[in-house]
Formats: structure tokens, C-alpha cells, sequence
């Protein structure tokens, strides 16, 4: 196993500790989610229910067999555990890789607290080396591609992606991130747009972060 799985592994690992037994844990997207699940199902801990934030993630559940349930049939989730593309020292995140930022932030609003679990290469001092994932409606791409540009980032069309939602992915590319909810609250304000990937205005409660030393929290 490569040495950033290790670390994925061990923060999906010491993420068990905040699963409590027969709540509703939301669960996110992505490779280390993926151990996580794995590392859930191994567990003995018995959780009412999942609320899954991709079709990917709700088909490793359901193999595991651990039951998923529909955000609006869950009165409350306890926790949601969820990886990310980057964090800073704050906790707030680029996330959206794998183009399941809308969902993710869904129920990251949804939750009491938000644990962000991750291999320690992706914390940085200052956001934006990773492009940042905008999900846009269809027919307001160009449009929307036109007013990121004005925001000094070079927007891409990641071309042959379609989220579950129907829509696609313009990834901002060339950016440095010094103020995260600005940014933020500016790309959600372009007509067309779903929603951005940056985690600022709700950063995680907690950062998990496993290395070839061990596991850091903040």
C-alpha cells in the first residue's frame, strides 16, 4: 500500500471514534470515505443508518451492508465524515474531485459536526494549488465560465463528467485562496451556479490527518 493510502487508512481508522452507535452518521465521497466504510463494516459499531452523498459511496454501503436513508426521511444526523482535495490550519476545505460537492456540502449543513478525514499531503498554508470544482447548470456553463474568469482564476470545463445531479464541473484553476468565504459567498452569488467546493463559511469541526508518523486532529 502506497504511503498516502496508509495515511488514508489511519485517518479512516481513528474516525471510528466519533461513529456513534444507532445515530444517523452521514458519509461523503471519495478513496478515503471508501476505507472508512470498509473500516465501519469491520467495526461492531451498529449505526441506524447511513445518508449517503453519492450514488459511489451508496453502492459500497449497501454492499457492506449498512442500511442508507434518505436525507429527508432523517430527522437529524450526529455526524457526517467526509475526505477533501485540501485543507488549511482553519479546516476550511477545497472538496469536489470527485464531483460530489453539492451532496457533500448538503449534508455537511446537515450535521452537528463534520470530520474531515485525510492523508497529511493535503494540508497546505493557503488554498487553491488544487482547482477548485464549481458544479454549474448545463446551459449556463459559458456564462458561468466568463464570471469565474472575472474572479482572476483560468475556468476548465471537466469535460465528460456529468454529477448525479445532472449538471457539470468547471474547475478553477490558477488561484490563491487567500480569503475562503469570500470567495465563497462570490461564486455562489453567479446565477448558474450549484454550488463551489470550498468549505469556508462551514469549515469541518475537526480535521483528521494521517501520516507516516501517526494520526494529528485539529
Amino acid at each position: 500500500m502506497s504511503s498516502q493510502n496508509t495515511g488514508k487508512q489511519a485517518a479512516a481508522r481513528a474516525a471510528l471514534e466519533f461513529i456513534a452507535a444507532g445515530k444517523v452518521l452521514g458519509v461523503g465521497t471519495g478513496s478515503t470515505v471508501n476505507f472508512l466504510i470498509d473500516e465501519l463494516a469491520a467495526s461492531h459499531i451498529k449505526i441506524a443508518g447511513a445518508v449517503s452523498s453519492s450514488d459511489g459511496s451508496t453502492e459500497r454501503l449497501k454492499a457492506a451492508g449498512i442500511p442508507v436513508l434518505d436525507l429527508n426521511d432523517v430527522g437529524e444526523i450526529d455526524t457526517y465524515i467526509d475526505g477533501a482535495d485540501e485543507t488549511n490550519r482553519r479546516r476550511q476545505l477545497i472538496k469536489g474531485g470527485g464531483a460530489a460537492l453539492t451532496r457533500e456540502k448538503v449534508i455537511a449543513a446537515a450535521a452537528h459536526r463534520f470530520v474531515c478525514i485525510a492523508d497529511v499531503s493535503k494540508l497546505v498554508d493557503t488554498l487553491g494549488a488544487f482547482p477548485l470544482p464549481v458544479e454549474v447548470i448545463p446551459m449556463a456553463r459559458a456564462y458561468v465560465c466568463r464570471e469565474l474568469a472575472r474572479l482572476g482564476g483560468r475556468p476548465v470545463w471537466r469535460e465528460q463528467v456529468i454529477t448525479d445531479n445532472g449538471n457539470h464541473i468547471v474547475d478553477l484553476h490558477d488561484l490563491r485562496i487567500d480569503d475562503p468565504v469570500a470567495l465563497e459567498n462570490a461564486i455562489n452569488q453567479i446565477v448558474g451556479v450549484v454550488t463551489v467546493g470550498l468549505f469556508a463559511a462551514r469549515p469541518a469541526d475537526l480535521v483528521i490527518l494521517g501520516g507516516p508518523t501517526g494520526v494529528r486532529r485539529f
